[in-house]
């Protein structure tokens, strides 16, 4: 097929679309084809034949993202090519980069004028600058530094008639819509109702009370606080405009860390030990659950685990020097052992940070390791809750799990009360699909109890759209479609994420469901060397090439 003006490559074969066919989460979706553009001019090209075609596009970064919104019934837009990182400005503290640019792509150029990049998800040596944005990532050091939203000066956008504009904070809407249909639509179309919703009950219709991260919906309450597009535009999961840069801010490196580590006999002590610590100044406050902690035992005996305990509390002190993280540190100790810690651990070298972090990092690779008939699913995995009702989460998600037979790893960031939960769901089970597609309706309901939300950084994707109606106002729903509208009234920027398509369910193929054809064996290959290596970073189509002709 020959798209105008676009030189990069364009496949639709049976190998192509199968490799684009599944991303780290548990759907698969088929598309149509794939186009992996070479720079921005070609994303253009590719967005206006998309235009003139009626063709949908599903924009993807290294396709690590758990909810589905890489993958889906369109043309695949691999942006990963789209990698430049440009210079840092250190007077301004900020760094211009591609949608392609990994984290810590940008982290490693940033230090070099000792500054720092703090967003930082566990996916960082692979996520891409544009996966980031779409979603909302954060990470440990949300705690202190907040999530992507807060760190994007600007964005360079292709809107879906192939409209190209630098969309920066500050600027008035009427000057940023000049030449810009989409913005324009915007501003006459639904920017008076975002604002009159946000003015009548802010909290009760465009928030969730009490939430402290949130990657769920469109981003209606910052906009109506800021007045800046870039709020709406980040979270939007690529549905409103292909992302194909973006200007981040920077901030001082920390000069000195000290890791602590402490265990408690109780998830309530826990919870309460999280809040000082945040309360003190913690840079990040991790928590693993005993369902995490008996996996971890069991798996690996050498780490250091306390034989009683019922949650492991990891965290950070940061400073501008190793004596005021050694300060801090003191103090957060303290509060974990006024809050009723059995056990209370500190390290400020590399190798003893690193072994106090051990038990987090064992996450995947124990998780990977388990009997092959036995996978984590990740379908309930990005919950996040008012932190007072953290405890009541984490033991009903419990029940949920133990009256379904089923096991699950438990673990997150305290600090947010923002908690990942992996299902361990045997496939020899005749009646497994069944129990997954119930649990996920019964975490739904408690997340909505709670006043919580689906997402805490990971996005909707096409898992969650179709559950918002259930977790957010009906004012908020209705939003969501006229801003979408107002975008892309063709529906065709990631059709099915952020506002559902007729008839759409949560849960489609599961990719790991036994019954369902198989990919063609390359695409199969290549596939499970990404699980296996985690090698997201590795172009798809590079990987299929070797699958294809191994020496």
């Amino acid at each position: 097929m020959r798209i105008p003006g676009f030189r990069g490559v364009f496949r639709d074969d049976p190998d192509a679309r199968g490799v684009y066919a599944e991303a780290a989460g548990i759907a698969r979706v088929q598309p149509r084809g794939v186009a992996v553009p070479v720079d921005a001019d070609d994303v253009v090209a590719l967005v206006q034949w998309a235009h003139a075609t009626g063709t949908p596009l599903v924009p993807r970064g290294a396709g690590s993202s758990m909810a589905g919104g890489a993958i889906g019934d369109g043309v695949v837009v691999d942006l990963t090519r789209l990698d430049q990182v440009g210079p840092v400005d250190a007077a301004t503290r900020r760094i211009r980069v591609g949608a392609g640019a990994t984290r810590d792509a940008v982290n490693a150029a940033a230090a070099a004028h000792g500054l720092w990049f703090p967003v930082d998800p566990s996916s960082g040596a692979w996520a891409t600058v544009g996966g980031m944005v779409a979603t909302n990532a954060a990470g440990p050091h949300a705690l202190g530094h907040g999530a992507m939203r807060a760190w994007v000066a600007a964005l360079d956008c292709v809107f879906e008639d192939g409209t190209r504009a630098l969309v920066a904070r500050g600027a008035e809407l009427p000057v940023q819509s000049r030449g810009v249909p989409a913005l324009r639509r915007f501003g006459t179309q639904a920017q008076a109702m975002v604002l009159t919703t946000a003015m009548a009950a802010p909290v009760a219709r465009l928030t969730h009370d009490g939430v402290r991260k949130e990657a769920s919906g469109y981003g209606l309450a910052e906009f109506a606080r800021t007045g800046d597009i870039v709020d709406l535009l980040v979270g939007s999961e690529g549905t409103l405009a292909l992302v194909v840069g973006a200007e981040l801010r920077l901030t001082p490196a920390p000069q000195g860390r000290v890791a602590l580590s402490a265990s408690f006999a109780t998830l309530e002590e826990a919870v309460d030990a999280a809040g000082r610590a945040a309360g003190l100044g913690a840079a990040t406050c991790e928590l693993l659950d005993r369902t995490f902690l008996d996996i971890v035992r069991e798996r690996d005996p050498a780490l250091p685990v306390a034989p009683d305990a019922e949650a492991l509390l990891l965290a950070d002190a940061e400073g501008a020097s190793q004596g005021d993280a050694e300060s801090i540190a003191a103090m957060v100790a303290q509060g974990f052992r006024d809050a009723g810690a059995i056990t209370v651990a500190s390290a400020a070298t590399h190798d003893g940070i690193e072994a106090l972090w051990a038990v987090r990092h064992a996450a995947s690779p124990l998780l990977a390791a388990l009997a092959p008939d036995v996978v984590s699913m990740q379908f309930i995995e990005d919950g996040a809750v008012p932190p007072i009702a953290l405890p009541e989460y984490v033991r009903s998600i419990r029940r949920i799990l133990e009256h379904h037979g089923m096991r699950g790893a438990i673990f997150g960031h305290a600090g947010d009360a923002n908690v990942h939960v992996n299902p361990l769901v045997d496939l020899t089970r005749p009646d497994w699909r069944a129990h997954v597609e119930a649990m996920l309706q019964e975490v739904v309901a408690l997340t909505s109890a709670l006043g919580g939300t689906l997402t805490g950084e990971h996005g909707d994707g096409r898992l969650r759209t179709p559950l918002l109606e259930r977790v957010w106002s009906s004012e908020a729903v209705v939003l969501f479609d006229v801003v979408k509208r107002a975008f892309d009234p063709r529906g065709l920027l990631n059709p099915g994420v952020k506002v559902p398509l007729p008839g759409q369910r949560a849960l489609g193929d599961i990719k790991y469901d036994p019954a369902l054809p198989p990919l063609p064996e390359a695409a199969r290959q290549a596939l499970a060397h990404v699980a296996a290596e985690r090698a997201y970073a590795t172009p798809r189509l590079a990987l299929l090439e070797r699958a294809v002709s191994p020496a």
